[in-house]
């Protein structure tokens, strides 16, 4: 049965509630967590992929990408603040619509996660190529691009997503103190950006606006300002960082509503001023090929439209590996541009132990759960750390970063979130009519009304991916239900009866208790 084989939620909480986290965070706190978490990869990166797809009407799709954010992050935080544990939306969908959902759910988890990471490797392999040119160091296009652009392999972002694997094995963490840095950096270079591009834009170079329309040529083709969307959708994720942190927070029916919603707007704004400080003094027209037709980001064809564009002179923003930095080298900022390509050089690997982390962490919940061989969820005697498990991820990660484009990877990383809060809209729903008169710490507010959007919304950008990133997820989850199937199905601890001991002490076994009154059993029926 599809909805058989529900995790409790009142086995999820019971084990939470030995963590008896203080409630300390305001909504001042809040917002600062979610504009850290939010900026990142897709600012820094996917300018010049969104301005390919949807030239100066990005600044639409940061719009449309943000109010879909906004309805999924409001779900999202009821949920979170009733299941606070690890596991993200993979929990609380076990928690509420059955094992099997959740499977899927968690299986999509671990593609977003994982490419996720690819796609901020690939992204710091472009700046840290701009900080070495600008020292006098070239290296040959040979080593620093994937084969989707006329090289062999990208050397930088293979070494990149290696090392941080190795860091996170051996336990290495950041501080507060170093993501509050980096935050700042990012923030401080941003802001700068604006600074000197803003009084210098000119208006003929938002014309024409809408250059590929709203939809491309057609449904599947990822172009037009609604396929940009779909992509720039990248540069929010992190917003749950405010939707997860609702049972450490004060007041949350007040203050987790503030935070996301403020964290979103000022993001919003400065990516919009962003996007119009890169368009209004660069340009941001596509590239067309020889016979005017529009090219697709990461593809040879753009790639070589691009070098013969270089080698006669210009470098439109579409074709830059670093956008922001070479925006304000372009406009004769030298020192700008060099601060700005640093920001993201020392930035974006704590982007990549963070989604890596993340990862780790979703598969480590499944095979703790026996859903995944219990053999990756081995906690390493000396560091602590689940290294089984990670090593695998770092590996697939670094695989995809060396051979894969940024954008692809990013549209790729989309398919499988927005899968993911899609599922956790419908949970909000399901959970309202099953279980009415739940504790809920945040409840979203016009959840009839809400939750429905989040719904039509995430479904919306997901239709709008190119066509090769939508095709990914359907044969992802394929593999994932074979895998369910042939062993998932067989070794669960819910199947079996058995439910973990959670955070405290992961290396625990996992301890029989006795069914509840109307609780299911491995068979699926009441017992």
């Amino acid at each position: 049965m599809i909805f058989g084989r529900v995790k409790p939620v009142d086995a999820i909480l019971a084990t939470a509630e030995k963590k008896s986290l203080t409630r300390t965070l305001g909504a001042f706190q809040l917002t600062m967590l979610g504009i850290g978490a939010i900026i990142g990869t897709g600012i820094f990166v996917l300018t010049s992929e969104a301005a390919q797809k949807a030239g100066p009407g990005m600044m639409w799709s940061f719009v449309i990408a943000a109010v879909v954010c906004g309805v999924a992050a409001l779900c999202y935080s009821e949920i979170a603040s009733m299941v606070p544990v690890s596991g993200s939306a993979y929990t609380y969908t076990y928690a509420v619509m059955g094992e099997l959902l959740a499977w899927m759910v968690g299986w999509a988890l671990i593609l977003e996660y994982a490419v996720a990471a690819s796609a901020v490797s690939v992204g710091w392999s472009g700046y840290f190529v701009g900080q070495l040119r600008d020292i006098g160091i070239v290296l040959p296009q040979t080593f620093i691009v994937g084969p989707y652009a006329g090289g062999i392999i990208n050397l930088p972002a293979l070494v990149i997503a290696l090392l941080v694997t190795f860091l996170l094995m051996i336990g290495t963490t950041e501080s507060a103190r170093v993501n509050a840095i980096l935050v700042a950096i990012k923030v401080t270079a941003l802001t700068l950006f604006i600074a000197f591009t803003i009084p210098i834009i000119k208006g003929e170079q938002f014309e024409p606006f809408l250059p590929n329309g709203w939809f491309g040529n057609g449904e599947g083709s990822g172009l037009g300002a609604v396929g940009a969307a779909a992509s720039i959708f990248f540069a929010y994720v992190g917003f749950d960082a405010v939707s997860t942190a609702a049972e450490e927070t004060k007041n949350p029916q007040r203050n987790v509503p503030i935070g996301l919603i403020a964290s979103l707007a000022i993001c919003t704004i400065f990516y919009l001023l962003v996007a119009a400080g890169a368009i209004g003094t660069l340009g941001a027209q596509p590239v067309t090929g020889p016979n005017g037709e529009v090219l697709q980001p990461g593809t040879p064809e753009l790639a070589a439209q691009c070098q013969s564009l270089i080698a006669a002179g210009t470098e439109p923003l579409v074709c830059s590996r670093e956008a922001l930095a070479h925006v304000m080298r372009a406009i004769g900022y030298d020192n700008i541009s060099r601060f700005v390509g640093l920001a993201a050089f020392l930035a974006l690997p704590s982007v990549i132990l963070i989604m890596l982390f993340g990862q780790t962490r979703i598969f480590f919940v499944m095979a703790r759960d026996g859903l995944l061989p219990e053999k990756l969820a081995t906690i390493h005697p000396k560091w602590k750390t689940p290294h089984i498990v990670t090593m695998i991820t770092g590996v697939a990660v670094a695989f995809f970063a060396a051979f894969l484009p940024v954008g692809q990877l990013a549209d790729i990383s989309n398919s499988g979130t927005l899968f993911a809060f899609f599922m956790v809209a419908i949970a909000v729903l399901i959970l309202r009519r099953t279980q009415p008169d739940r504790h809920r710490p945040f409840r979203t507010p016009m959840v009839w009304v809400v939750a429905p959007l989040a719904i039509l919304g995430t479904l919306g950008l997901y239709m709008n991916l190119p066509f090769d990133a939508k095709m990914v997820l359907p044969v992802w989850g394929g593999v994932g239900l074979v895998v369910y199937f042939l062993y998932g199905r067989r070794f669960s601890h819910v199947g079996r009866g058995i439910i973990d001991i959670h955070e405290d002490d992961p290396e625990t076994p996992p301890q029989p208790v006795p069914p509840m009154p109307g609780a299911h059993t491995p068979g699926g029926k009441d017992a």
